[in-house]
């Protein structure tokens, strides 16, 4: 009997047109390393007396489907993340295109996502996703991933797929090595890894439904948090954070055949940090920072993604 292997699962998503319906066609095939997303539903024990000692049944609670999924930071497949993440993106050029991605919308896509186990068989469409939050995080070495956190309406299990032949994305994948960070336009040394996290803080409409689902998920006050850790060589970072001013940071990679991803945050604040030597080695210092809503560039961040895809 075929048993379910991680190495056999397969992953489609497409861009719903109505919250929580499934569209038909037009769905992608995801590159992805691994998911949580499922739906669960508790069971509430019985409080009732006067039954002896033995509990009675107990009952169902509400559902709850969302989860992670874990994916590569490459030149295509991101851009659909993105769009989740950020809303429709302003797109120039005639190929290479530039899809230029910003902060702020109210409005954001809902995503239909299947997760399928062939062998079994096993197709489960979770409906009405939404992203919640999208990080990631910059070093020397090592495979470039983002985890994607997604709240969604519901599950629906089926033992053949509901997404037909999806399409597939050219792979090309950023790593490490392509990463680059700059402050105010110069590139910022000494730095031994970052953290960047982008969350839409998803508000949950938790009305009361026959089927125990959400009626959708609406974004609230967006955050653009991360953490640097930096080898303490210069007083540059640390005189913004005693100053209290705000510096723009960019982190971006670049590909030698023009793809490129460039993540700006435009008004970055730095906490001032506890310096401490603990021993012999190298001091470093980590700086807990925070982006907030820049006048000059009227959002808070703003993403770039350059590649041959002409829409998303």
């Amino acid at each position: 009997m075929a048993r379910a292997q991680g190495a056999r699962s397969l992953m489609a998503a497409a861009y719903e047109t109505s919250y929580g319906t499934s569209p038909v066609g037009g769905y992608m095939q995801m590159p992805f390393a691994s998911t949580s997303l499922g739906a669960e539903q508790p069971l509430l024990g019985s409080e009732l007396l006067g039954y002896g000692r033995d509990p009675l049944a107990p009952i169902k609670d509400a559902v709850t489907a969302d989860g992670d999924v874990v994916v590569p930071i490459d030149a295509e497949a991101f851009g659909f993340w993105l769009k989740a993440a950020f809303g429709d993106p302003v797109t120039t050029g005639t190929g290479p295109y530039t899809h230029v991605f910003t902060s702020g919308n109210w409005t954001l896509p809902s995503i239909s996502i299947e997760t399928a186990m062939p062998e079994v068989p096993r197709y489960a469409m979770y409906s009405g996703c939404v992203l919640d939050q999208l990080s990631w995080q910059m070093q020397r070495s090592g495979l470039l991933t983002a985890t994607a956190k997604l709240i969604a309406q519901g599950e629906a299990i089926a033992t053949s797929t509901a997404a037909g032949t999806p399409t597939g994305w050219a792979l090309q994948r950023f790593g490490h090595f392509n990463g680059s960070i700059k402050r105010n336009g110069t590139a910022l040394g000494n730095i031994v890894s970052a953290d960047i996290q982008y969350a839409n803080n998803l508000d949950r409409i938790e009305t009361i439904r026959s089927d125990g689902r959400i009626d959708g998920a609406d974004p609230s006050i967006a955050a653009l948090t991360g953490k640097m850790d930096v080898r303490f060589a210069d007083q540059v970072l640390m005189t913004q954070a005693m100053n209290g001013t705000p510096a723009e940071l960019e982190f971006a990679y670049n590909l030698g055949t023009g793809e490129a991803l460039t993540f700006t945050a435009h008004a970055v604040y730095l906490p001032r940090p506890r310096i401490e030597i603990q021993g012999p080695q190298g001091v470093q210092a980590s700086f807990d920072w925070q982006a907030a809503y820049d006048a000059t560039a009227g959002q808070m961040c703003t993403v770039t993604l350059v590649n041959d895809i002409a829409t998303y």
